[in-house]
């Protein structure tokens, strides 16, 4: 198994991920947003690389089952039902409803990958479950750091990080490239303690600024959530994965 990680999004054409497997992590916060609302029972959700596809794409499906989500800058987009805080998805809102998601990084990544031939989502809360289908598929793998406005990010890199230091504690004969080993080491240096490592980052920083300090201690959870979300035919959903237990909390 051959593992690389990519910084960011504009490094690789789209083409580049033909026929690979691929994991997407946007810390914060989308593939966090997008594992807590399939576990609180969303239907499906279709990421979108724009806010007018988003718009463009809500007015063909079911109205009454389809919600708008996602950001620009932090904040909830006029006119969209949600924001990009997994806090907002609870099962009261979303049980049910197909939802479109419009972010600043994670979506866009996801799209940019849907010529892989397995595009599974990931972040802190279901690290070890998509560890465990990465063994048992035994491809290589490519790990795309959604980053954060095109540039390097420190908390999806240190979940790639972890990605790696399991993946190479689970499986045998396992090859690094350059990138893969510098996540993993910065994993080790800096991964210690999830929720101060993001209050710290820029983004973090940010999203503090903002009010959004609370999904900063969320999205910190390690291994909270155990399902493999993935993308195919335009559409994020849980894969029914007979062999996926769930693995113990921690609040990190």
């Amino acid at each position: 198994m051959k593992i690389n990680v990519i910084i960011s999004p504009p490094n690789v054409d789209e083409l580049y991920f033909t026929g690979k497997t691929t994991v997407i992590i946007d810390v914060l916060r989308a593939s966090t947003t997008i594992i807590t609302a399939l576990a609180n029972g969303a239907k499906e959700i279709v990421p979108v690389s724009s806010v007018e596809f988003a718009m463009k794409a809500s007015g063909s499906m079911f109205g009454g089952q389809t919600l708008l989500g996602g950001e620009r800058n932090t904040k909830m987009i006029d006119g969209f039902n949600l924001g990009n805080s997994p806090l907002e998805y609870i099962p009261e809102t979303i049980s049910g409803k197909s939802i479109i998601l419009y972010t600043s990084n994670g979506s866009r990544a996801i799209v940019k990958s849907k010529f892989s031939e397995n595009s599974i989502i990931c972040s802190f809360q279901n690290l070890s479950a998509v560890a465990h289908y990465l063994v048992e598929l035994n491809n290589n793998v490519e790990i795309l750091c959604s980053g954060r406005n095109g540039v390097f990010s420190l908390e999806d890199t240190i979940c790639a990080g972890k990605l790696v230091t399991e993946l190479s504690s689970l499986a045998t004969d396992v090859e690094l490239t350059d990138s893969s080993l510098a996540a993993l080491t910065l994993a080790k240096s800096l991964g210690k303690n999830l929720k101060k490592m993001m209050t710290e980052s820029e983004h973090g920083k940010i999203l503090i600024e903002n009010g959004f300090e609370e999904d900063i201690k969320y999205c910190s959870k390690l291994n909270t959530i155990p399902i493999i979300p993935i993308f195919s035919a335009n559409v994020i959903k849980i894969l029914q994965h007979p062999k996926t237990e769930a693995v113990p909390t921690s609040e990190t």
